[in-house]
């Protein structure tokens, strides 16, 4: 299907960004997977060990209430392609894993198409998750180059799909299969990241590298194996594969730095959502901190995710932005520094957030958001008005300790003022009834928008 026209170029002067610079820069998206709220160093973490990831914080804006797009791995990903909540987008859940399956609408204009079409050359590596048919793999959604899988998991030494049968091979080179088998993906991952940063030094390009770790099977390095083997079990495996992705991550930015692209490249890191407490991850592994919820959950936890942006000489460095922010802001955001206007088309729901990294002052571009995941009547759902937030369908399966467990009351609506419970602990819906009705419009008026967006 033939895609709608959403981006044109326009005269906006790069310069407005970046005074004296009149080349356009190049994007690194660096998305992790199932990585907690709180686990890197510039998070609070103790016990793990993430020092480019502390470096990026230092050279940069680490953002503490940047909120995914979902709690799950694909409607992350299609909020952060799109700029759009991921029902908006058409993908309110996970999509197949298996080959022949689609994914994101084709109809959706991504990252990759916007850039591509103002002179850009693009690249992915790692995980996709948003399709695996032709049209909705990677060079179908806009992508010049990609390496990786097109399902939630590999083993990172066969390559191959195993958690749901039958077990299928799944490593893919520009729509075609490949076989790399015993070699680490992490290895592959890096030999990838570094031949299209080498073969592209020469123009504007954006590589987004969708890091498949530290989501399950925990298949850390031997180095960070044995650093963390007096940690208890599940987090000594856990912490093993973040802190291999993190030296992973500082290689790559130290190969930026030798052809002398460090300053042009604006790096952006972040995780998809909250970390898994799934069996195939041992049933935990992660930290949310003081948060409530995890992945698959839309508590805090499983919403609320580390991320900072780095452009060294052109953002402000070592500073830290509490505004609510969402993953569906980097489109817009993208799109500004790019000078590429987004018009006509179907609205997105990302706003640019270069008022809030330049100025810890700034308002936060959304006053009120939404989320919605699943479809039909069981969907999860939450919104948010200032530090008041309303879920519907509240969902969990582990909790802190000392919180109480969710009643039936509690699924069915949740209400919490953030400002004065960040653990999402107490349900006040039945001393706050006009907030829940206000609320309940709120959600409702977003759906009527998903319904009725311009084609």
């Amino acid at each position: 299907m033939k895609k709608t026209p959403l981006l044109l170029a326009t005269g906006l002067l790069l310069s407005l960004l970046t005074p004296g610079r009149s080349e356009s820069p190049n994007f690194l998206i660096i998305y992790t997977d199932d990585q907690g709220s709180v686990d890197a160093g510039c998070y609070g973490a103790k016990d793990i060990e993430t020092p480019t990831i502390d470096r990026l914080a230092k050279t940069g804006v680490r953002f503490t209430q940047m909120l995914a797009p979902s709690a799950i791995c694909s409607s992350s990903r299609a909020g952060l392609m799109t700029g759009k909540i991921p029902p908006h987008a058409g993908v309110a859940g996970n999509v197949s894993s298996e080959k022949g399956h689609a994914g994101m609408p084709t109809d959706q204009v991504t990252i990759a198409e916007m850039l591509k079409g103002h002179g850009y050359s693009t690249g992915h590596v790692g995980k996709w998750h948003l399709g695996y048919t032709p049209e909705t793999m990677p060079n179908g959604q806009g992508f010049d180059y990609s390496f990786g899988h097109m399902g939630g998991c590999i083993d990172n030494y066969s390559h191959f799909f195993y958690w749901q049968g039958p077990n299928r091979h799944d490593l893919w080179k520009n729509g075609k299969e490949i076989w790399r088998e015993g070699e680490y993906f992490g290895d592959l991952m890096i030999e990838q990241t570094e031949e299209f940063i080498t073969s592209h030094r020469d123009h504007p390009f954006l590589l987004y590298w969708a890091i498949n770790w530290p989501h399950y099977p925990l298949q850390g390095t031997k180095k960070w194996r044995e650093k963390y083997k007096n940690l208890p079990h599940p987090r000594d495996k856990y912490a093993a594969f973040v802190s291999s992705a993190d030296e992973m991550i500082g290689t790559v930015i130290d190969h930026l730095e030798k052809l002398g692209l460090r300053e042009n490249t604006v790096i952006i890191y972040q995780s998809d959502h909250g970390h898994s407490v799934e069996e195939r991850t041992f049933g935990g592994g992660g930290s949310a901190g003081p948060y409530r919820g995890h992945k698959a959950s839309l508590f805090e936890g499983g919403l609320r995710v580390p991320s900072v942006v780095s452009w060294p000489g052109h953002f402000p460095e070592n500073e830290v932005r509490h505004q609510l922010v969402s993953g569906t802001d980097w489109f817009p955001t993208i799109a500004e520094i790019a000078g590429v206007e987004i018009s006509g088309g179907k609205k997105i729901d990302g706003k640019s957030i270069i008022p809030v990294i330049r100025s810890g002052d700034a308002p936060t571009p959304h006053p009120q958001f939404y989320w919605r995941l699943g479809e039909g009547k069981r969907a999860q759902w939450a919104v948010r008005e200032g530090s008041w937030k309303l879920l519907g369908n509240a969902s969990e399966k582990i909790r802190p300790e000392g919180t109480p467990e969710l009643t039936a009351e509690d699924k069915k609506l949740f209400l919490v003022n953030l400002e004065e419970d960040i653990g999402e602990k107490s349900n006040v819906v039945k001393s706050h009834p006009d907030k829940v009705k206000h609320l309940q419009k709120l959600r409702e008026d977003y759906e009527k928008r998903f319904e009725t967006a311009d084609p």
